[in-house]
């Protein structure tokens, strides 16, 4: 009867830690990082280290479920061909700035998006590229819109 009683407790205990471990594992997953660097006039004004999301399952869970995101990180989205891009906050509880990019590497607009909030976010224009940040950073950093992103990937 103890054996019984120990192997159910056993049983439970790892039940428990599997559950967290996905619980986890869903909840902070990140991409491959890069250090992409920002310029105006040749010269360097600001790197965010941001996470690059090239798939379409990656572009669609891009910051969902995160809880924190500090100054100077962030997300890289990159698509394949140039086209108008649509963003929303679904799941998204961190107040974020968006930047368009175009494919060589130039910010043409920046806009804020606030958390949860599902209207679409949409680029003026067709972009290669959009870099989400935490809200405000853009403007902490000095980046601006015509300033260059080095994407050399």
């Amino acid at each position: 009867m103890v054996n019984f009683i120990k192997f159910k407790h056993i049983v439970i205990l790892f039940s428990f830690l599997i559950f967290l471990l996905n619980f986890i594992s869903c909840t902070t997953q990140k991409f491959p990082v890069r250090e992409i660097p920002i310029q105006r006039d040749g010269n360097i004004i600001a790197v965010v280290k941001a996470e690059i999301a090239v798939s379409s399952e990656e572009r669609q869970q891009g910051l969902m479920n995160r809880k924190k995101l500090p100054d100077g990180e962030g997300m890289l989205f990159i698509f394949e061909r140039d086209q108008i891009l649509y963003f929303w906050m679904k799941n998204t509880y961190i107040p974020l700035s968006i930047a368009y990019i175009t494919h060589n590497g130039i910010i043409i607009e920046i806009k804020d998006m606030f958390p949860l909030d599902e209207t679409a976010v949409v680029s003026s224009r067709s972009v290669r590229y959009a870099l989400e940040v935490p809200q405000g950073w853009f403007s902490r950093a000095g980046v601006k819109t015509g300033d260059i992103v080095v994407i050399n990937f």
